[in-house]
């Protein structure tokens, strides 16, 4: 298999799909359905192994990936000139042209060089020695839009440098025309989705919607679209044996690969209408606002449809999306019993900010634990009787 960095042709290099800590069986259960060869779970994230076009692929198809990063070299680095040497030998010229942009990200573990950004550092060093040499012009370090930005890992003195393949976080999904306030980072939404169970036909409602980011990320689900297809950009475009052409023809296929769903039913309900807008407007960015139903109002006001046998999809709020730990309580307990009291029939899929917060629903199911922007968060999916 080769490592060499050039992307042209039919070979083959390892790949590394990120995602947030938990969701590492829904991305293996994507890399697999999307037939990438030799996958691997780990901590982390998922290893596979496949050419320049299934790295394309993963960027446009996989939901819950932070990053798709392709291995160019692995190395012994126990002191600063192996480092450097290693660094060295892969032709950075396949990536970055003299005058562009750079960045690196570095993690060093028990290992002799043991500071990060002493690492990143060297290996910058290293990468535009390389580039300046040919005619004196260096590239621009850059950390918020880099051509090129290039993942050092250094566990007990052994050096892995990987490209990212997809630039900016797979998050930026592009269809997002307002922020909203503390919105749930796609790739989580779409892991939410995807660990729910939801059948991706019965109706689906969220009574906590805010900007409406589970609600599009089910979407895109049910009805096969490739949630990269909206993003401006990704890093493999940047480099120097990009295959445009064939890239053009990748993101056809990928948008010919949509199906309609036109009997999917929504609701989405809000306190602030504020929000309400947000989500209206996210939906219609894929044509799915006519199929959805938008509610002001608190979500315990709601009133479930009797005999609708909906899922109940929602990230609850907590911290400051709601104020003191006392209201936090008190919604949690009050949502499970309405949910108890009105909704026999309905499946819920309920993200939560804790697991002590999961137990005042006082629903019995099914309890996957994630990370939320650093939060230790619980998805407790259950069946309502």
């Amino acid at each position: 298999m080769s490592t060499s960095p050039t992307g042209r042709g039919a070979e083959r290099y390892v790949h590394f799909a990120t995602c947030a800590p938990g969701a590492e069986p829904c991305l293996h259960a994507e890399v697999k359905a999307l037939g990438l060869a030799r996958h691997e779970r780990q901590v982390g994230g998922v290893q596979f192994e496949g050419t320049a076009r299934d790295a394309w692929r993963a960027n446009l198809w996989l939901r819950s990936a932070v990053r798709v990063l392709r291995r160019v070299a692995r190395f012994e680095a126990p002191d600063e000139a192996s480092l450097d040497a290693g660094v060295a030998a892969v032709d950075w010229s396949r990536f970055l042209r003299p005058d562009g942009r750079l960045w690196i990200d570095a993690q060093a573990k028990e290992s002799a060089l043991s500071h990060s950004r002493f690492v990143a550092q060297r290996v910058k060093d290293s990468i535009v020695d390389q580039l300046r040499a040919a005619d004196g012009t260096r590239p621009e370090v850059e950390r918020d839009e880099p051509d090129l930005r290039v993942h050092v890992h250094l566990f007990r003195d052994r050096a892995t440098l990987s490209v990212d393949t997809s630039g900016a976080s797979l998050h930026l999904r592009g269809w997002r025309v307002a922020q909203g306030r503390a919105p749930l980072a796609e790739t989580l939404a779409a892991t939410v989705v995807l660990a729910s169970g939801w059948d991706r036909r019965s109706p689906l409602v969220d009574p906590f919607c805010g900007s409406g980011t589970l609600l599009v990320e089910a979407v895109l689900c049910a009805a096969n679209i490739a949630p990269g297809l909206t993003r401006a950009r990704f890093g493999f475009e940047a480099w120097g044996d990009h295959d445009e052409a064939g890239w053009q023809r990748e993101r056809a296929s990928a948008a010919a690969a949509r199906v309609a769903v036109p009997k999917l039913r929504l609701l989405a309900r809000d306190r602030e209408a504020e929000r309400v807008d947000e989500a209206r407007a996210h939906l219609a960015v894929f044509g799915f606002d006519a199929q959805c139903t938008f509610e002001v109002g608190d979500a315990l006001a709601w009133e479930p449809r009797k005999g609708w046998n909906a899922h109940v999809l929602s990230n609850l709020p907590y911290g400051e999306r709601i104020g003191a730990d006392d209201d936090v309580i008190a919604l949690h307990r009050e949502f499970g019993a309405l949910l108890r009291a009105q909704a026999g029939g309905y499946r819920v899929s309920l993200l939560v900010g804790s697991r002590s917060l999961a137990k005042r629903l006082s629903l019995q199911g099914e309890r996957i634990e994630l990370v939320n922007g650093g939060l230790d968060v619980v998805l407790l999916n259950a069946q309502l009787r």
